[in-house]
Formats: structure tokens, sequence, C-alpha cells
């Protein structure tokens, strides 16, 4: 069908483009491509074609262009990126100093495609800290963990062991900036946000972790078992020396896709308040 030429299109402001951006994104939307189709193995060809050319050719000497800045010798490395996450966490003496250096940290990539950073919520003062994975879309929308249908269910869950997280959990997440189109975060983007986490447990003290989902429960406790194989055993998180118990259980994402799995979430979460009531916390 052709265009009609006597149809005016009203142009788009700069609010609509920001609404169709974030639509995109909110769709899992993470590149873009030309309307027509382009035969990158072609292109590959040719450019390899080009570049044995140029290789046979005389090399004069190269002129560096006008302008232009030379680039570094080599990008920073994910260890120099984590040593500067560590020296940034450890400088930090409150849960307010940590929340303002992961906000101004840049050494992670996610930040760039992030729209907020989503730090915690729930009780500053609760001795049961929460740790989950990463931000979703509502999380990421909000600056807050467990928004939408992830923290609807979460909260489900700790109200039919008795508590809230208004005045007895302090939520988390393992890193604060959600991956583009809800992937999983790579082991270096981990590394990078671990340093981060560790000082906010911390400076949160807690007396008690709950482990959101495999990527928080590996991660904590150095462990290479799935989920599946860490959920329903105690385990301890050290803190300098202090044993910490830690329970692992499946994140709300997971019992949303895998409803059969909601039994055996039951089954942790009344594990978790025979502890906590053991302990009088």
């Amino acid at each position: 069908m052709e265009n009609n030429p006597d149809i005016i299109t009203p142009p788009l402001t700069p609010q609509d483009i920001l609404s169709h951006l974030q639509w995109y994104l909110d769709a899992g939307v993470d590149e873009t491509i030309d309307e027509a189709p382009l035969d990158w193995f072609a292109l590959s060809a040719e450019a390899a074609k080009a570049s044995a050319n140029s290789a046979r050719a005389p090399q004069g000497t190269p002129q560096p262009i006008p302008g232009v800045a030379a680039k570094p010798a080599a990008m920073a490395t994910v260890e120099q990126t984590v040593r500067q996450a560590q020296d940034l966490a450890d400088s930090c003496q409150s849960l307010a100093e940590l929340e303002k250096a992961i906000a101004t940290f840049d050494g992670c990539s996610l930040k760039k495609t992030a729209t907020n950073t989503v730090f915690s919520d729930g009780s500053l003062n609760s001795k049961i800290m929460v740790i989950g994975e990463v931000p979703g879309v509502a999380d990421d929308r909000h600056g807050k963990p467990f928004v939408g249908d992830n923290g609807a269910l979460l909260d489900k869950m700790f109200a039919a062991i008795g508590l809230s997280r208004d005045t007895d959990l302090y939520l988390t997440n393992m890193l604060p900036w959600r991956p583009p189109g809800n992937r999983t975060p790579t082991a270096e983007e981990i590394a990078i946000c671990r340093p981060f986490v560790t000082r906010h447990i911390a400076l949160a003290k807690p007396d008690l972790i709950i482990l959101l989902g495999g990527i928080s429960a590996k991660t904590l406790l150095n462990s290479d078992l799935s989920i599946t194989r860490l959920r329903g055993k105690w385990a301890e998180y050290d803190l300098a020396g202090q044993k910490i118990p830690a329970c692992p259980i499946y994140h709300p994402s997971y019992l949303i896709k895998q409803p059969k799995a909601k039994a055996d979430a039951w089954k942790d979460l009344l594990d978790i308040k025979a502890r906590i009531e053991e302990m009088s916390l």
C-alpha cells in the first residue's frame, strides 16, 4: 500500500519520542535494525578482501587524524574495575554513602542502559535482609526493588508467615541495574557489582539473610550448585568471620513461571518462620 500524500502526520514531540522509546525498553527491545535486509556475510567477505589487498599494498608512515585523540593502549580490565568497585565500597561508612557511591559508579555498562539505580526498600532497622538477583522492568522504572508482579507475590509470601517489607524486612538485589531485555547478567557484571552488595550486607548488619534465586545464592555462598539444589538447606554467609544464617529460596519470578514449585517455596517459608522464632527476631 502506498502512502497517501494528502495525509499529514504531525511531528513527534520530544515527550512522544521518549514515550515510544520507553515502550520499546519495557518490551525488552535492546537493539535496532534497518527496515531493509542486509547480507552481513557478503559485507564480511568484502571487508576481508579489502583487508587482504591493503596488507599487500606498500605501507607508509601512518599519520594521525587531525582532531582525533589517540585511544588508550588497553581498556581497563575487569579485575581493575572490580578493584575500583571494592575500593569505593570499602570507603563507605553508611548505607546513605553506599547508595550515593553506587549511583556515581560508572564501571558497569548496565548503568548506561538502566533507567534508575535500584538500591533498597523496606525497614532500615530490620535484622532480616532479603537479597534478590536483578531489578525487573517495574523496579527499573520506579527505582525500587520488587515492584510489580514479582513484588506483589513476594509480599504475599512473607505476609503468609507474618512478615511485612515495611516493618520486618530489608530488601536489595545483587545488581543495582536492570540488564537490557531482562537477560541474565554476565559473570563480569556480577563480579563488578559484588563488592557493593557485600558492603551492603556489612553496613546493614543483618542477623538472617534470605537469598532469592540462583544468582544471589550461588554468588554469596560461593557455590556452583543450582538453586534447586541449594534451596531447602540452611547455609552460612561469612561476614569477616561472623557466620550469618542464610536461606536460599526460589525467586518470585521463577514461581510465577513454575507454579508447581510453590509447594517447595512454602516449606522454605515455614523453615524461615521457625528460624526467626528460634532467634527471637
